[in-house]
């Protein structure tokens, strides 16, 4: 009991002189020790804690309430929350080289030695025991950079998974909105093609009045039919529409099996005042996906200099303590204890330096040109979502205008026939004129708002 004190003191006093000496080479060595990287797996506990409650049957939602449900439901963004968990988890792992490696061991063995053979008797010796124990420690002293460098190219894997993340979010946030304003116009299509049917039924009702009284033939009735039994299959095909609307919001919010709600219907447009140049310029600024290749062209960058640390040698220190007994007939103990550091210098590595460093500098190249494709890319998203949200804003007026003039038409139709001097086809082609008006009305109020999602996300804002 007396040797496993001793050794138990020595180990603790070896732990102290070590851990404060590790402890100051941290603090000199490491670039950026005093900037905080945040707490990455707090985040992501909050978001995968969070979950959503039932919605209770009638709630009404806003675009803004469906998007925060898609922040803490949609999958893909829990992906890359944990994406960026495990980037700030290998930012620690490529700390250790800054602090003391200890371990310790213990053996016991039961020892059986064999007879001896001697010419008047055979002498056979009597079984022992034989224990032994150490503890170590080892520190790196010097590595001419290679600690600091692995720790700077995983602070910036660890800036890349963050944007990354942010481009996930922006793309679920699009999703959202496409899929949101994909609803409202489904709905406003249904609530068209619900009031074609009432058109029609009125119209054959006063076909079949006509046709009573004999001042319209039979095919004006049949006619009258043939159009309500199509205008029912479009409301079919309209309620059908809406349900893979909502079929399709509710997967990108990632609640597919949410209880039955109602969203708002706002299709009311709001002018988008921004020039070609602001937005290309806010794009450079706050895009995430170039933020994240420029983390990654840095740490390609970096990786450079840590592949040439295989030319450099390696400095550390080792101390250890060792204890070992052997019972026979007594304790025989035997303690003893080392330090000293140890030089490491690579004289050839069958050139594999060399190639480390061409890797390097081809990954960094490539890095370059990565990042200049994404440029050019942004600059093509800019100028596409910048012209299609003047051509959304320009067809507002023109679909508008059309729209009334088909419901004009429409009715003045409705109103010859009922005089008695228009004729069924007549009617007919004022419905399908004023159908398609609608519909070109409310697709032109839905891709004014999907325009707007789709620069809000090239310039990288939300």
């Amino acid at each position: 009991m007396k040797c496993l004190h001793e050794a138990a003191q020595c180990f603790l006093v070896l732990i102290s002189l070590w851990t404060a000496g590790a402890a100051g080479l941290s603090h000199a060595a490491e670039p950026g020790a005093n900037n905080p990287e945040g707490n990455a797996a707090a985040e992501v506990q909050s978001y995968a804690s969070t979950s959503l409650q039932s919605t209770p049957t009638g709630t009404r939602l806003g675009l803004n309430q469906c998007i925060e449900i898609a922040l803490k439901q949609n999958p893909t963004i829990l992906a890359s929350l944990y994406g960026v968990n495990a980037s700030q988890s290998r930012v620690g792992e490529a700390r250790y080289a800054y602090y003391p490696q200890f371990s310790a061991s213990a053996s016991y063995y039961k020892i059986q030695p064999l007879s001896v053979q001697t010419p008047t008797t055979t002498i056979k010796p009597d079984t022992y025991e034989q224990y032994s124990g150490s503890v170590s420690v080892s520190q790196n002293l010097l590595d001419f950079g290679k600690t600091s460098a692995q720790v700077d190219i995983s602070k910036y894997n660890l800036a890349s998974a963050r944007s990354d993340l942010r481009t996930t979010q922006d793309t679920v946030i699009l999703s959202v909105k496409q899929a949101y304003y994909g609803v409202l116009q489904a709905k406003r299509n249904r609530d068209v093609a619900a009031d074609v049917i009432k058109q029609f039924q009125l119209h054959l009702d006063q076909a079949r009045g006509f046709y009573s009284v004999g001042t319209k033939a039979r095919i004006d009735v049949i006619k009258a039919e043939v159009d309500l039994s199509n205008a029912k299959l479009s409301l079919i095909n309209a309620e059908n529409a809406i349900k893979i609307a909502w079929v399709t919001l509710n997967n990108v919010m990632g609640v597919p099996d949410a209880p039955e709600y109602q969203i708002e219907d706002d299709l009311s447009i709001h002018k988008f005042p921004v020039t070609l140049e602001e937005a290309t310029s806010r794009a450079y600024s706050n895009r995430p996906d170039l933020q994240s290749i420029i983390a990654k062209r840095q740490a390609a960058e970096t990786n450079i200099g840590l592949a040439r640390t295989g030319y450099y040698p390696v400095l550390s220190g080792n101390a250890s303590y060792n204890w070992t007994a052997d019972r026979v007939s007594d304790l025989d103990q035997n303690h003893y204890w080392n330090a000293g550091v140890v030089l490491t210098v690579p004289l050839f590595s069958g050139f594999l330096t060399s190639h480390q460093v061409a890797e390097a500098k081809a990954n960094f190249y490539a890095a370059k040109a990565n990042e200049e494709t994404l440029r050019q890319q942004i600059v093509l998203d800019v100028r596409q979502a910048y012209l299609n949200l003047q051509a959304a804003d320009a067809s507002i007026a023109t679909a508008e205008l059309a729209s009334k003039q088909a419901k004009e038409n429409l009715d003045l139709a409705n109103g010859r026939y009922a005089a008695g001097v228009g004729s069924p086809v007549e009617v007919s082609d004022a419905f399908a004129t004023y159908v398609t008006a609608q519909a070109n009305f409310t697709q032109s109020l839905s891709n004014y708002k999907i325009a707007q999602a789709n620069i809000e996300k090239a310039m990288g804002a939300r």
